[in-house]
């Protein structure tokens, strides 16, 4: 079975998620929730896989790099590009999606926001876990806008420093089967055989 595939990401009111390539509050509560998603399995075999943009990646502060227990995926452009030995180079989403092995439980995509955008037109994202933040920051990054395909479900909470949050995991609606239309002209009768 191939892994779900999960969008996961912080915002302020206004879907802001960065400012100069850093995260524009410090929430000790919504980096544990993080972790605790992007890291737990149902199967101890079994590993998740965390997929970045270049910015992203070089956000993370370097005694955090590689994400520990999580396969890293960091897409950039740059043929040249040097990362973290085990810390997997791809060129584009697709190819980042493509580096899940036969070992990984789930996808998540953790930024930023050119990468969230591809992510977002692709019908193959399951979820989207969104810390929403109940204040407005100074961000030049912005989360784009969920599509009515998803819905929020509330699944927690918290406050850090005096500013409240929430966990919210948007979930794809089922598609509705298309019921086929009788057609309303009157069936033509069989010519009789005799």
């Amino acid at each position: 079975m191939s892994p779900k595939i999960y969008l996961i990401v912080a915002t302020d009111l206004k879907r802001g998620i960065g400012l100069k390539g850093k995260l524009p509050w410090h929430l000790p509560g919504d980096m544990a929730f993080f972790k605790k998603m992007t890291i737990h399995t149902d199967d101890i075999q079994y590993r998740n896989m965390v997929v970045m943009g270049r910015v992203t990646w070089e956000s993370i502060p370097e005694k955090h790099r590689p994400m520990a227990g999580r396969k890293n995926v960091v897409i950039t452009r740059n043929k040249d590009y040097k990362v973290d030995e085990g810390v997997v180079i791809a060129h584009s989403l697709p190819q980042a999606l493509k580096a899940a092995d036969e070992r990984v439980a789930d996808i998540f995509i953790i930024g930023g926001s050119k990468v969230f955008e591809e992510a977002m037109k692709r019908s193959k994202v399951d979820g989207i876990y969104l810390t929403r933040i109940k204040k407005a920051f100074q961000c030049d990054r912005f989360f784009p806008k969920i599509p009515n395909a998803y819905y929020p479900e509330k699944i927690g909470e918290g406050m850090d420093e005096g500013v409240e949050y929430e966990f919210l995991l948007y979930k794809k609606r089922k598609r509705k089967p298309v019921a086929k239309k009788r057609s309303s002209r009157p069936r033509k009768k069989r010519a009789s055989s005799s």
